[in-house]
């Protein structure tokens, strides 16, 4: 059967369209102290003139040394990737249509909460160290973090059925893929952090028990009182200030889960990072 010429020009565009976000993402991802483009806000195009832009002196620079493995972590006490109960219940979002996604601020499949806080974009690319740390792609990684007020979905009372700040992708040709997301709080007796697990293939990420990697991310520390000063991250903003309350738990993060950080408070931030493992 011919294929209708509408379907084959829609489907050129399509992967015009996903080479020139491959190569967008390349070019983030190998900047160093250059301003990275930010997700907008709604905020006004010159928001930088008026606003502190985090520079290279406010933020880590983790890229030395990615190709060694990053480190092994529990998953804590939230995955929703079917290796826990709450409730009474497993939960395991990995198996929901709707949770392969790049925007993870809104719940789905029948879920009507959104999380707010600053725009965050998290770009990530995947390495095997085995290899000389070759591009990972058609891997697949699973993400998800607490909200602004410290809260994950589908493990609070306040939060029952709704599952944002979850997403899982996989990586293209370059091991590349990046979620829109927003700044999480940070808890009490903890570093603000992003989880994320790493699956052979999607197929194989409908269970937490196919998972080859455990680990999470955070964020130069230089960078959070700032970040915090925004409207709604006052809780936060109190809990990184408590001395002796940052320890692990989840604490400061080695080199190796330290994403590079840039932006500004009025059109977000973007959080980049190399992740190597024995693929």
């Amino acid at each position: 059967m011919d294929t209708p010429a509408v379907d084959l020009a829609s489907r050129v565009e399509m992967m015009d369209h996903r080479q020139t976000e491959r190569r967008r993402l390349l070019r983030w991802l190998l900047v160093g102290t250059a301003t990275l483009p930010l997700i907008s806000c709604g905020g006004a195009s010159d928001a930088t003139a008026t606003t502190t832009t985090l520079a290279a002196a406010d933020v880590a620079e983790p890229l030395a040394g990615a190709c060694a493995v990053i480190q092994e972590e529990m998953a804590g006490p939230y995955p929703a990737d079917g290796t826990n109960t709450y409730s009474g219940s497993i939960i395991n979002v990995l198996n929901q249509p709707g949770i392969v996604r790049s925007d993870i601020r809104s719940s789905f499949n029948g879920g009507t909460a959104v999380a707010t806080g600053a725009p965050l974009s998290i770009r990530l690319q995947l390495l095997n160290a085995g290899a000389g740390c070759a591009s990972l792609a058609g891997y697949a990684i699973y993400i998800w973090h607490c909200d602004r007020d410290g809260r994950y979905s589908l493990y609070s009372s306040t939060l029952a059925g709704q599952n944002y700040l979850r997403g899982l992708q996989e990586t293209d040709a370059d091991g590349m893929l990046a979620f829109t997301s927003i700044f999480p709080g940070c808890q009490p007796g903890t570093m603000p952090h992003v989880h994320l697990e790493i699956y052979p293939s999607l197929v194989q990420a409908a269970s937490g028990s196919n998972r080859l990697k455990t680990t999470h991310f955070s964020f130069p520390k230089a960078a959070l009182h700032q970040i915090y000063a925004a409207s709604g991250y006052e809780a936060s903003l109190a809990n990184l200030a408590r001395p002796g309350e940052t320890s692990p738990g989840i604490g400061p993060a080695s080199s190796l889960q330290t994403t590079h950080l840039t932006g500004n408070p009025v059109d977000g931030y973007v959080a980049t990072l190399r992740i190597a493992i024995n693929g």
